[in-house]
């Protein structure tokens, strides 16, 4: 039978001490380049396997990171998961990754779980759900470094990652505004209990208000962030008389957005003619569609690279301090407000 390789294996057949190999496979800064060079190769060419377990009884660490995200489907969150495993395989963390699917109870069960295998730290992204911040402070009161990305909780102690939500939202109404003329704009809003949803109507409202705009209460008409909810909250907004009609919607995010012009198209009505429409990530169906989403460029990658860095340096320095640190966004600006195929 078979059996793993060590490290004073590796050793005898270099020449030189376990404690060199060891050095040398976990970057230490003591080990000539050479010698890590040759150290590094002999360990692969012989199938040597990290003792992960023997390694965290001797640093009180597992080297592992849970991540919760409150849905899989939703291309921006696979593109932030690519983010964070950049910045985890350069440090030596492993990744434990669970969906939510947007409900806090599975959210709660998902963050137990992954604090029973000892996780060194946690990023999560938290569900249409929470409305009770509770079981986040008592997390963050144990010890437990977490950080949260895109959907953060304030206030509880913990850092956050997030785009500038509400001056992104600012700008895209903005646009309908000063470029296009339009002073009917309504907005189908994700729940207020979450960040994006608060944050991105806050936004909206205040373009409203700068440029001395109504605010019609019947167009602000709160769903949520998957198609079918921009379908169903596009639907009810056509219930309207026509002569009630917006002019142009402010969609809180993408996927709702292409619901809400699927509902437009089977009602009858074109895109931007009848209604502009633009969204909020800059998904990657966007352009494709057949009147191309106007919308803001989420840097979702750059999220989860940052929300990484931020957890890891909270792990290895108890001193990190608290931050909010935001990721600037940019307009994609395409035919569905108006402006024409780019």
């Amino acid at each position: 039978m078979s059996s793993e390789v060590t490290l004073k294996e590796i050793a005898e057949s270099l020449g030189v001490s376990a404690m060199t190999v060891s050095r040398a496979l976990n970057n230490r800064d003591n080990v000539d380049e050479d010698t890590r060079k040759k150290v590094v190769s002999k360990a692969e060419e012989m199938g040597y396997t990290p003792n992960y377990v023997a390694k965290s009884l001797v640093s009180n660490k597992t080297y592992t990171i849970g991540v919760v995200i409150p849905e899989i489907t939703h291309a921006f969150f696979p593109e932030v998961v690519r983010g964070i495993e950049e910045v985890t395989n350069k440090s030596d963390y492993q990744l434990l990754l669970t969906n939510a699917n947007e409900q806090f109870i599975r959210e709660k069960k998902a963050v137990n779980a992954l604090r029973s295998q000892r996780v060194d730290g946690l990023l999560i992204s938290t569900s249409i759900g929470i409305d009770d911040f509770s079981f986040y402070e008592q997390i963050i009161n144990s010890g437990t470094k977490l950080v949260f990305f895109d959907r953060c909780i304030e206030g509880l102690g913990a850092s956050c990652v997030s785009v500038n939500d509400r001056t992104s939202s600012y700008q895209i109404t903005e646009h309908l505004i000063t470029e296009h003329g339009y002073s009917k704009i309504a907005h189908l809003s994700g729940p207020p209990n979450v960040s994006i949803g608060k944050e991105r109507m806050e936004g909206y409202l205040e373009a409203l208000e700068e440029y001395e705009l109504p605010i019609n209460n019947q167009w602000i008409i709160e769903g949520g962030f998957q198609k079918i909810k921009g379908y169903e909250s596009m639907q009810s907004l056509l219930e309207l008389p026509e002569e009630e009609y917006p002019e142009a919607v402010v969609v809180v995010n993408d996927p709702a957005a292409f619901g809400a012009i699927k509902a437009l198209k089977d009602f009858g009505l074109s895109v931007p003619e009848d209604m502009a429409v633009v969204g909020f990530t800059d998904d990657i169906r966007a352009p494709l569609l057949e009147t191309p989403l106007t919308t803001v460029h989420q840097p979702a990658y750059a999220v989860g690279q940052k929300a990484a860095k931020k957890l890891i340096a909270a792990i290895e320095n108890k001193d990190e301090p608290i931050e909010n640190i935001e990721v600037l966004t940019t307009l994609k600006i395409r035919a569905s407000c108006g402006c024409g195929n780019f």
